[in-house]
């Protein structure tokens, strides 16, 4: 069975991982907020970033180590480059690294593709394409790179902040004029199950098959989720029509692996009464 080690386990996707995983294999993850939940599981290791990971690899011994950390860029890439000295010297080890859209913010004319060539404006950006390089440079057959788009969900940081921004009718930004492609917590778990059982390695886009321009997507969810309205703020990063927006095509997985945006708003708006009630 394989050992898996979730590094960033207690953030939204990191989550959404555990729960996922945990039922199928021997799952571990590392959590950095003081959350009493965590502290009393077994299965959960104290751990921020700068700090040495060698303790936790050790008692551990994982198989898979998937890579959703936070914080400090210079930190992160220190111990990117412990995890490749790790994964390096157990050639039975795999990582799996969540990078992110903006590794293509720095090109908005077209959508991205994997094999396209990742250019940033962005330090966020510039420093994903950097974690992504360091780790296809030192250990290329051991690691997967997991792009993602703009995540959602009912629980998802954005769709709170917009259920905050409707309920107190406060000023909510959005891009009229960009194109974004989307998914969610649970289809990314998902995903990263159907890549771990498969071994599967290289550059993957864990995004939606189509694609919304940012303005139109939160006005779809803000009907679905009632009849009040929040402030929608223009914000405008050019004058022209943009993309942040990234599309599988060479390593697309099955069907029952993908997800469109229409799938999506649902999963936005699901049990809306539920939420509405707790609310």
């Amino acid at each position: 069975m394989n050992k898996i080690l979730i590094l960033g386990a207690s953030g939204f996707i990191g989550r959404s991982l555990y729960r996922e995983l945990h039922s199928y294999f021997d799952v571990y993850g590392t959590y950095c907020s003081n959350l009493s939940e965590f502290g009393d599981n077994q299965a959960y290791f104290k751990y921020c970033v700068g700090n040495t990971l060698e303790a936790i690899l050790e008692k551990v011994r994982p198989t898979v180590i998937i890579s959703s950390l936070r914080g400090d860029f210079l930190k992160q890439y220190n111990t990117h480059e412990a995890l490749c000295q790790y994964v390096s010297d157990h050639h039975n080890c795999r990582l799996l690294y969540l990078s992110s859209v903006n590794v293509f913010d720095g090109k908005l004319e077209l959508p991205s593709y994997e094999h396209d060539k990742p250019f940033s404006e962005s330090d966020y950006g510039k420093f994903k394409i950097s974690i992504e390089r360091l780790l296809l440079k030192n250990i290329p057959a051991q690691t997967t790179i997991l792009r993602l788009p703009m995540v959602l969900g009912v629980h998802s940081p954005r769709i709170v902040q917009l259920r905050q921004a409707i309920k107190y009718h406060a000023a909510f930004e959005v891009y009229p004029n960009l194109t974004i492609s989307l998914t969610t917590a649970d289809k990314i778990s998902q995903q990263v199950h159907y890549i771990i059982s498969k071994r599967l390695d290289g550059i993957f886009h864990l995004a939606s098959n189509d694609m919304v321009h940012h303005e139109d997507l939160f006005r779809e969810i803000t009907s679905k989720i009632g009849d009040k309205m929040p402030i929608f703020k223009s914000a405008f990063r050019s004058n022209d029509d943009s993309y942040l927006a990234i599309l599988p095509k060479k390593n697309k997985l099955p069907k029952q692996y993908r997800i469109s945006v229409a799938e999506v708003i649902d999963d936005c708006t699901l049990n809306e009464e539920i939420v509405t009630l707790k609310n």
